[in-house]
């Protein structure tokens, strides 16, 4: 009974003092995730901790049990709109791209360790995938606003590269047992199996879930946990019948987080704070699993296979598999940086231990060394290297959301609050002079602490808050109706000074900046129509586009429909940009 009370303290101690690492981590902009492996490492059997943990069986079971919970996470949070112009060029990245990848660190390896071709393919394999939970965690902890195009890429590349790399993997165990002799069409057949009964599942299992969730009356603790049980069946299911349960949990989440109307806010908040717990977790026992000493002798070799991932492989990849997408040079060399490895290939590397490969645990100590090199190098510099390519983006003074309602007639209604910016063309207005939408209600009008007893018939006035309840489809013509908001020092050098309608004829711009030369097809087109000739419908907020000495950059969006832009006169533009003329 003692040592189980102090096993339970020892797991409490555990996870508060890697929660209050967390803010150290913060101040000296190490990667969190860094922090929690480094924990574990202390803890462990050569740390100040001394504990012994070798049972590579029960860390692989709560290692895919932790990710599948982190994935199912990153499908909750992002937006079917990210599919619009992330999904095809991610799904290239995510299964070439890993190929490619795979392919270059393993033959590296296999020179630089003196190893078989098929173990340094094997090798190449298990680092060969971006890491989800890494990349979530670090995109968000340092609150990165990039290119919508950039960011749903990263996010949607990370999500749904696991099962090439999964099967890679597996598929390189069973040549290294069986000395090669693997048809190529029988394993074509088991990625199409594992991809196929992956999406089936999640359509399926989610389609369910979400049917219980909005159907079911529960007490409202219980919605998030009833979500919580139906990824894990997803991935179950999935991995039980042959499928990918990775990418199971990811799409059973995507369509959970944007079909669901039952407390999705719930659901969103509980799933957030698991992620977190099980990157906690897992890290901190991944960390546990490894014997520092171990990884001296094969400090050199590992290093140099890491540069090549990190230098060579993944620019490749990205470089190559984004030619067909009209991505700019910086957003490249971005995607390629952001190829961060974290627990998938330490997961990954587990693999040929539980299979009993010969020198499993030297494939483990070596993507373990990889992960940390990455975490370090790419980790470290996420935030830097966006400001240095100019893609990170100003957060948006668009009103700030407050909550989402769950209640009965008002699901998918937010209220935010807006406000009044100093310079506002609504300024002296009432708000019955104003052109609100009438789906939209406006709960308070608050001026200097005080609610104002009669909202709608009070002139605005500088630094106004206006609470605002409405669907989320129409607070774009909320802001409309506010005449816009005025942009900070940071959005005039992102986006420009001015700000355009979308439906701006371009005739009328170049008549006021006496540009030359307009190309025939451009008479009598708006701004949008602009952008339309260069990225289809495709188009993401942070889209630039040239047309003489100007630039423009597309500000705000509803749906795929430009509503704003930003003008950029005479300036060096801070990423290159496509040109119209």
């Amino acid at each position: 009974m003692a040592a189980a009370n102090q096993f339970i303290l020892a797991i409490g101690l555990l996870l508060f003092a890697s929660i209050l690492a967390s803010r150290i981590s913060d101040r000296v902009g190490a990667p969190l995730l860094l922090v929690f492996l480094l924990i574990g490492m202390l803890v462990g059997a050569e740390g100040p901790g001394g504990v012994v943990y070798e049972d590579v069986f029960s860390a692989n079971l709560l290692a895919n049990l932790a990710l599948a919970i982190i994935l199912f996470d990153g499908g909750l949070r992002t937006p079917l709109s990210s599919f619009r112009v992330g999904l095809r060029p991610a799904v290239v990245l995510a299964t070439v791209g890993v190929v490619i990848t795979s392919a270059i660190t393993g033959y590296a390896a296999h020179l630089i360790f003196d190893m078989s071709l098929l173990e340094g393919m094997l090798l190449g394999a298990i680092v060969g995938s971006t890491d989800a939970a890494a990349v979530f965690a670090l995109l968000h902890s340092h609150g990165l606003q990039l290119n919508d195009r950039v960011r749903s890429t990263l996010e949607i590349e990370s999500g749904s590269n696991d099962p090439m790399a999964v099967f890679l993997t597996l598929s390189l165990i069973e040549l290294v047992q069986r000395g090669g002799g693997a048809s190529g069409l029988m394993l074509l057949q088991d990625f199409i199996q594992q991809l196929g009964l992956g999406a089936v599942v999640a359509f399926a299992v989610a389609r369910l879930l979400i049917y219980m969730i909005d159907r079911v009356n529960l007490a409202g603790s219980l919605y998030p946990l009833l979500a919580l049980s139906g990824g894990l069946c997803l991935y179950g299911l999935a991995a039980t019948l042959g499928g990918s349960g990775f990418l199971a949990a990811y799409l059973g989440g995507l369509m959970l987080g944007n079909r669901v109307r039952q407390a999705r806010n719930d659901i969103r908040r509980f799933h957030d704070g698991m992620a977190w717990l099980c990157q906690i977790s897992l890290f901190v026992l991944l960390g546990l699993l490894v014997t520092p000493s171990e990884l001296v002798p094969i400090i050199p070799q590992a290093l140099l296979t890491a540069l090549v991932l990190i230098f060579i492989a993944r620019p490749a990849a990205v470089l190559l598999c984004l030619v067909p997408f009209r991505f700019s040079w910086p957003e490249r060399f971005y995607i390629s940086w952001v190829g961060l490895r974290g627990a998938v290939p330490i997961v990954l590397g587990l693999y040929p231990l539980v299979a009993g490969v010969t020198d499993g645990r030297f494939s483990f100590n070596v993507a373990f060394f990889v992960v940390l090199v990455s975490l370090v190098v790419q980790g470290w510099t996420v935030a830097p290297a966006a400001r240095l390519l100019g893609l990170r983006m100003p957060t948006l003074n668009l009103g700030q959301q407050l909550a989402e309602i769950d209640a009965p007639g008002l699901h998918n209604h937010e209220l935010t609050v807006y406000r009044i910016p100093p310079r506002s063309p609504a300024l002296g207005m009432t708000l019955k002079q104003l052109d609100l939408p009438r789906e939209s209600q406006v709960v308070a009008l608050v001026r200097h602490g005080e609610s104002l007893p009669n909202p709608y018939q009070a002139p605005l006035a500088p630094n106004d808050n206006l609470y605002i309840l409405a669907a989320s489809r129409v607070f774009p013509a909320v802001e409309d109706a506010l005449g816009g908001v005025s942009t900070s020092p940071e959005e005039r050098q992102y986006f420009g000074p001015f700000v355009l309608s979308g439906d701006t004829r371009i005739a009328d711009i170049v008549d006021a900046y006496d540009i030359h030369d307009l190309k025939p097809e451009l008479h009598g087109k708006t701004v949008a129509d602009l952008f339309r000739s260069l990225y289809g419908r495709s188009v993401a907020v942070g889209d630039r586009a040239e047309l003489g000495d100007l630039e423009f950059v597309i500000r705000r969006l509803q749906g795929d429909r430009i509503l704003q832009v930003g003008l950029k006169p005479r300036a060096r533009p801070l990423k290159k940009a496509h040109k119209a003329q």
